[in-house]
């Protein structure tokens, strides 16, 4: 059986055809796979386990809907929505992730990660990165009543923006000594990740040997799911894309 990858979904009552697609993924294609793994952004903002909002909610009783079919669900936090909690994994069944993290898929060890932690180019995503998913500050967030925690979301989309629109392209990729360094520390060859929006295939040399790193694509832009037998990948088109 092959197992599902997506992530980059960006998921959001503004963008109906995406969350159309991604349900006809979870309805269709997901229900014969040995596992589906949402390897970050799988929504545009996540403010915390208690938001009410239709699409979202939708987004969740969809999972877990799937989840109850007997498909496991993973999801990992992205740089768009670290918040999710127990709640979320009550709402969805899905179990959550740290990122990075090492699954045995097919006989194989794989990397999984969002992706952002290999960006170390951008020193300042780096340590802003380091702040906002420190215990502390999560705490203080959720505390906040949920309308301010909406505004502080919305304010943080804009800076995201403004601040990659003020970079290089290549400051905005990952670092290569930072790919060799994770494949390293955990004697993996096979990594997938999302984040960059730069769906390709990647081969590196670590120590003399080589390994795979595997990028998925941002759902909105082009979109396409990634499926792995064991012996290689295939991407899955979407509908809309």
């Amino acid at each position: 059986m092959n197992h599902l990858f997506v992530s980059d979904l960006h998921l959001e009552a503004a963008a109906p055809k995406a969350i159309e697609a991604f349900i006809g993924l979870l309805r269709g294609e997901a229900r014969a796979a040995a596992s589906l793994h949402i390897l970050g952004d799988l929504f545009e903002s996540w403010v915390g386990d208690d938001d009410p909002d239709p699409a979202r909610d939708l987004v969740c009783r969809e999972i877990a809907a799937l989840a109850a079919s007997g498909v496991p669900v993973f999801v990992m936090p992205g740089n768009r929505d670290f918040l999710y909690g127990a709640g979320f994994s009550s709402r969805t069944g899905a179990t959550v992730l740290p990122d990075p993290c090492v699954a045995t898929l097919c006989g194989r060890r794989v990397l999984l990660t969002h992706g952002d932690l290999l960006c170390t180019g951008d020193a300042a995503y780096q340590e802003l990165r380091s702040t906002v998913r420190a215990p502390a500050f999560r705490e203080r967030v959720l505390a906040l009543p949920l309308e301010a925690r909406q505004t502080l979301a919305d304010a943080a989309r804009a800076g995201s923006k403004a601040h990659v629109a003020a970079q290089r392209a290549e400051i905005m990729d990952v670092t290569p000594d930072a790919v060799v360094a994770a494949f390293r520390a955990t004697g993996t060859d096979l990594m997938v990740h999302g984040h960059t929006h730069r769906p390709a295939e990647h081969l590196h040399l670590v120590d003399g040997k080589p390994a795979l790193r595997v990028v998925l694509d941002a759902w909105y832009e082009r979109g396409s799911a990634l499926s792995f037998d064991g012996s290689g990948f295939a991407r899955v088109p979407l509908p809309f894309a």
